[in-house]
Order: C-alpha cells, then sequence, then structure tokens
C-alpha cells in the first residue's frame, strides 16, 4: 500500500534506532531513507545497519533508501593546556598555525589554511559559534585576534572562519576510506559535507562512477553564493541548517532555505531539509509548536524530504517523531492552499520532450482528479520529472532496476517498485493498471501512464495514456 503523503521522511541512525525491530518500526510510522552519519561509528557497525534495513526492505515489500553522510574536513582546535583555557571579552590572543597546545595569550590551531585565508576584520567562530574573535593582524605565520565573546576555550571543538572558501578538498582521508565502503555495502545516496564549490563535486563523483546518487550538503556561505552551478552538478541537495547557521546570520537561514528549494525543484533535484526539526523529541514525548510550524514551512516551501537528527539517534522517541512529522507532512498536504503555492511551472530550459510529457500528466491528473500517475522508468530521470511538477497524487513507478527504485524513495511523491521490462503498448497498460490496484487505488480511479517507446531505452520519456482502473477507457 502506498503512503498517504507524498514529501518523504530521512531518519538518521543511532544507537537509539539501529536494532532490526526499531528500524522496521520507522520504517513503518513513515521513514523512506535512512542516514548514516559517518562522523560517529565504526564501518562494521554501520554495515549491521544496512544489512538490517535491506531485511525490513524485503519483509515490507518496499524499496527503502540508504544514505551515507561523509564527515567532511572538520577545522578543530588542538590540545589546551590544563584542559580548558577561560578567555574574556577584549583579550588579544596571537594564534598561530600549529600543532601546539593552546596557552594563555597564544591560541594555536593545526589548520594553516585559516591563517592564509583570513583577513582583517574577518571573524573566527568556536564551538558552533560559542565564541567569536575578529582578526585584527595578518602575519605570515599567525593572525592577531579579539576576543568578541568569550567562554571557555576546549579542545577539539570546531572552529569556522567566516566568509572565506578555504583551499581545502571536501574529502578528506577518512571521507575517501567511508566512501569505499558504503559503495561496498550498497548504499543508494552520498552526502558530501561542507562543499564549498562545484569542483568539490567532481571528484566524489568520479569515485561514486554511478553507484549510488550525490547529495551537495549546503552548509557554507560559498555554497550559497554558488548555489545555482553545485544544485546543477549535484544529484540532490541537503539544507544543513546547523552549520550553515553557524555561518550566516540566524535571520537569513530561512530565506536561503526557501531559494535553495526553489532553485533544487527548477533544476528537478530532490532538496532535504535538516538539522533541528523535532530536536526537542530528543528528551520530551512531543515536540514544540514552533518545531511543527519549522516542518510544516519545509513543506509548504516544496521540500522533498525533512530529516530527522538526534531525534531518531540518539533521542528518547524515535518512532513517534517519525510518527508525528508523518502527520506533520499530510496535515500540509491536506490543504489546498499547499498546492496553489506547488503549482507552478518548473519545466527545465531548455525543455525536453519528457519535460513537456512530466508537464502535461501533471495538468491531467489536476483537472481529472486522477488517483495516480504510473512511471515506467529504467534510471529513475522520468521519475523526477514527473515528481518536479508536483501532481497532486503519488507517482507509482514501475522500474526493472531494484537501485533506481531505492533511490527515488528519496523523492518527492514517489512510489517505486520493481517490475520486468515491458515491450508493448498494451503491456504497458495491464501492467500500470495493475499495479495500480495492487497500491490500493480504488475500482474505476483514473491514472495517467507515461512510457517511452520504442520500450527499454532509457531517455525516451514521450508516451502519455490516460485510464481508468476497470478497465474501461
Amino acid at each position: 500500500m502506498h503512503r498517504r503523503r507524498l514529501a518523504k521522511i530521512v531518519a538518521t541512525v543511532g544507537p537509539a534506532s539501529a536494532s532490526s525491530a526499531m528500524l522496521r518500526r520507522l520504517a513503518e510510522a513513515g521513514v523512506d531513507c535512512f542516514r548514516l552519519n559517518f562522523s560517529h561509528g565504526a564501518h562494521e557497525r554501520h554495515g549491521e545497519v544496512v544489512e538490517r534495513v535491506r531485511a525490513v526492505e524485503a519483509e515490507l515489500g518496499r524499496p527503502i533508501a540508504i544514505l551515507a553522510d561523509l564527515q567532511g574536513p572538520k577545522i578543530r582546535l588542538g590540545d589546551i593546556e590544563g584542559g580548558e583555557l577561560v578567555v574574556r571579552f577584549g583579550d588579544v590572543l596571537r594564534l598561530e598555525a600549529s600543532d601546539g597546545a593552546t596557552t594563555p595569550g597564544v591560541l594555536r590551531l593545526p589548520h594553516p589554511e585559516i591563517v592564509a585565508a583570513a583577513r582583517a576584520g574577518d571573524a573566527i567562530l568556536i564551538d558552533d559559534g560559542k565564541l567569536r574573535l575578529t582578526v585584527t593582524e595578518t602575519h605570515g605565520d599567525h593572525l592577531v585576534v579579539r576576543v568578541d565573546v568569550g567562554g571557555a576555550l576546549k579542545p577539539r571543538k570546531g572552529a569556522t572562519l567566516i566568509g572565506a572558501a578555504l583551499p581545502i578538498s571536501a574529502l578528506t582521508e577518512k571521507d575517501a576510506i567511508d566512501l569505499a565502503f558504503a559503495l561496498e555495502v550498497g548504499v543508494d545516496w552520498v552526502a558530501l559535507s561542507f562543499v564549498q564549490r562545484v569542483e568539490d563535486l567532481t571528484e566524489v563523483r568520479a569515485r561514486i562512477d554511478g553507484r549510488a546518487g550525490l547529495v551537495a550538503k549546503i552548509e557554507k556561505p560559498s555554497a550559497i553564493a554558488d548555489m545555482e552551478a553545485i544544485v546543477a552538478a549535484s544529484d540532490a541537495i541537503m539544507v544543513a541548517r546547523g552549520d550553515l547557521g553557524v555561518e550566516l546570520p540566524a535571520e537569513r537561514v530561512p530565506i536561503e532555505q526557501r531559494r535553495l528549494i526553489r532553485v533544487a525543484r527548477t533544476l528537478g533535484k530532490p532538496v532535504i531539509v535538516a538539522t533541528h526539526m523535532l530536536e526537542s523529541m530528543v528528551e520530551a514525548a512531543a515536540p514544540t509548536r514552533a518545531e511543527a510550524s519549522d516542518v510544516a514551512s519545509a513543506i509548504y516551501q516544496g521540500a522533498d524530504a525533512v530529516m530527522l537528527s538526534a531525534e531518531s539517534a540518539v533521542g528518547r522517541h524515535p518512532e513517534s517523531a517519525a510518527a508525528i512529522m508523518d502527520r506533520i507532512i499530510g496535515a500540509v498536504e491536506a490543504d489546498p492552499e499547499h498546492w496553489s503555492a506547488l503549482w507552478r511551472p518548473a519545466i527545465a530550459d531548455p525543455p525536453q520532450t519528457a519535460d513537456a510529457v512530466s508537464l502535461a500528466a501533471r495538468e491531467i491528473a489536476q483537472v481529472l482528479g486522477c488517483e495516480g500517475v504510473v512511471a515506467y522508468t529504467r534510471t529513475g530521470a522520468t521519475a523526477q520529472r514527473v515528481s518536479r511538477e508536483r501532481p497532486p497524487c503519488p507517482i507509482l513507478v514501475l522500474t526493472p532496476d531494484i537501485r533506481a527504485a531505492r533511490r527515488l524513495a528519496l523523492v518527492w511523491g514517489v512510489e517505486a517498485a520493481v517490475a520486468p521490462d515491458i515491450t508493448t503498448f498494451d503491456e504497458m497498460v495491464g501492467h500500470a493498471e495493475g499495479h495500480a490496484l495492487s497500491q490500493g487505488l480504488p475500482i474505476d480511479a483514473r491514472i495517467v501512464i507515461i512510457a517511452g517507446a520504442p520500450f527499454g531505452e532509457p531517455g525516451k520519456t514521450n508516451t502519455i495514456k490516460i485510464s481508468r482502473l476497470a478497465g474501461f477507457s
């Protein structure tokens, strides 16, 4: 049976959710994609989770996506003499690119790229912005910084140079090892952290070599500045609001989120909105009203998916968090005003025949009140084109490739199933009608069927048919 909602849910797997029983309950509660956070956990543990998710997938009879989230480059403080150093407003420090321990008056950061890229007036945030320094002088081997927001400096806390694109690769040595493992165990999506420029995606795409979709995590101002090119170069994007909110003023984050969703939809790329969506449910049994509004806002804006992070990884109520997110999405999608905002032309430029057919399928579904669009696809491209147009009904996808079916579990509105290739028009109609009925669509319901002729050739979406499920046309 297909879900009674169209936007998708991603849940991060952690100690609270890694068991087979909990993974199944989460999938039944509404989770479409499980995220493996490679910032934590050993390969052995992640491999076990993959096996368990695949077992749940077989039990439930529906494709489930798995996303491997790479850690990316982390700029961190080194050791600190005494384990902690308290700095106060107005203190002046010497910041050295050194592996040594931080001592009173000398802040040592084992990242020479920070010293090389910084300019007078730049801000350096430490520990997710809890401490703020301003660069007052630059020298060849060190910076002079002033403390604007003080506090306790602690070892290994993150440091961020605001506004500068650092000359470092988004793929670290650790990431390369994690990526090879993730591809070996068969994940469906790979998320690259701290993308700054299109070139960051190039090396990773070459390593993936078509074995998974590539998600660009947008969490740097430099990525915002080049968002259209980065979205175009990725297979999907994630609006990672936690780190993005460290480097941008808080009031800018919702604006950039909306822009990113709009650009991604125009380019036909799925977009995940992530971080702090139901954060209070790490402990509480119910979200705050503000959190419910935050999830709803992402759905109103047209996001493909919303994500649970700590709520499902280490929270006390992972299943409830997924179920509540499911209910919020369903409530928004039942609001007619939601659809009036989504129904805007999103045709690609330059348009192709498949784009026109996908737009026509949405228009037909809207005018006739169809209860499903059935799309045949080999690679998933046809399904994503239809999804971009946001038809007011499920997109029931038939594909001979289980990898494509799993990847599509992240895409708005898509319910994919594995089916044999078709060879004739009558076979196409018969399989489409039978599949729609098997997914719970009622007898006499209208569906729109789209495919490509000659059948079985990718990139040939050029056929559209309206059918009534009782066999009447």
